[in-house]
């Protein structure tokens, strides 16, 4: 039997809610049964950190290590693990694929009966933890944790990738960039001919608009109400840009007289509800499809039920319908075929120790969307 031992690594560690992260030398302890442990080679900030950090701020969510978007190697894997190897290329992926469930084996969703059992949805944090720092437990976020140097994660959180593929660009498909694509492709079942509008143009609606191009449609309006987006959303396939401060009625209004009364398929990327009652709303009456991929638990949604009986669907969408670990090798594939743009996306590259700027750059991104 191999002998396994602490790791002690830098990791950016978040304290407390609303606070900067503390760059700290934290333990990894060994992977237990059906657990590996990867070095993370690359990591992404994405939206979800900063709303844990500054909108949620759970304070049992803390202290805990940020971070679920990322691409690393394989350093050791605890007794169990068959399907990886030390020096395999592996993506950590928050929504777990047991592959043996009920759900799992049902090809009308990506949920996992397993997942939610590992992850306290409340705390957004795993049950179990590998991570101390000066004596004390910390959380790892989403059951991946990788603003780490080091991170342990479940065996059925991990995906295997292409050996071939640069971890500095495919972390990207950890998180936002399937999200985004498959709430296209997979959710909306965006047809082609179709017309689409796509609401919020981060990283998951630029992705959101790759996907319906990709899926063929004809005609992609990007919704955003910072005019910066619009040259970037049309590298990805968007035809028109509208900026809803543009107008002075709802955009809900301008997107329906667009089109001629409403878009074949909407997809809200920002996590606000008044945004998602808009992309319903903009969706055509009698067949139009609206999906929410972003993420709130602040508030509730109000729609009047005409919105819904006059034919439209409505959905949600979550990592993008795909089952993880089957989804997320296939998506760095279509990557490293050249079917599929990720460095498009990456506007700056930061160490470890530049997390706060890292977050801080993200948050005033945001800032320009509100």
């Amino acid at each position: 039997m191999a002998l396994m031992w602490v790791i002690k690594c830098k990791a950016a560690v978040a304290w407390e809610p609303n606070k900067p992260v503390v760059i700290e030398e934290i333990e990894v302890a060994p992977p237990q049964a059906n657990e590996v442990r990867i070095k993370i080679v690359a990591t992404a900030v994405c939206h979800s950190d900063l709303y844990h950090l500054f909108e949620g701020m759970n304070k049992d969510g803390f202290p805990t290590v940020l971070g679920h978007e990322a691409a690393g190697i394989v350093e050791s894997v605890g007794p169990g693990v068959t399907e990886f190897q030390p020096g395999d290329k592996v993506i950590p992926i928050f929504l777990s694929q047991c592959q043996e469930c009920h759900l799992c084996k049902n090809p009308k969703t990506n949920q996992c009966a397993v997942a939610w059992t590992r992850i306290h949805q409340e705390t957004m944090s795993a049950v179990e933890s590998r991570f101390t720092c000066k004596g004390k437990r910390v959380l790892q976020f989403m059951g991946t944790s990788t603003f780490s140097e080091y991170t342990v994660v479940h065996q059925m959180a991990v995906a295997k990738i292409d050996p071939a593929a640069p971890l500095d660009k495919v972390c990207l498909v950890g998180c936002g960039i399937s999200t985004g694509y498959g709430a296209a492709v997979n959710t909306a079942k965006v047809e082609p001919g179709s017309t689409c509008a796509v609401f919020g143009l981060g990283a998951v609606g630029l992705a959101a608009v790759m996907g319906c191009k990709a899926a063929g449609a004809k005609r992609i309006i990007a919704v955003d109400i910072n005019p910066e987006k619009a040259e970037k959303a049309k590298v990805f396939g968007a035809t028109d840009f509208v900026n809803p401060k543009d107008h002075d009625k709802p955009i809900s209004e301008v997107l329906t007289e667009m089109t001629n009364g409403g878009v074949d398929y909407s997809v809200e990327c920002v996590g606000n509800v008044q945004v998602m009652r808009s992309a319903l709303e903009s969706s055509a009456q009698g067949w139009g499809v609206s999906v929410i991929v972003g993420w709130t638990t602040l508030h509730d949604i109000a729609i009047q039920p005409i919105h819904l009986i006059s034919g439209r669907t409505w959905k949600g969408s979550l990592f993008g319908g795909f089952k993880s670990k089957d989804g997320v090798p296939k998506m760095v594939k279509a990557y490293l075929d050249k079917k599929l743009k990720l460095d498009e996306f990456i506007t700056h590259n930061m160490t470890l120790d530049q997390a706060n700027d890292a977050i801080e750059l993200m948050k005033n991104f945001c800032m320009k969307c509100l």
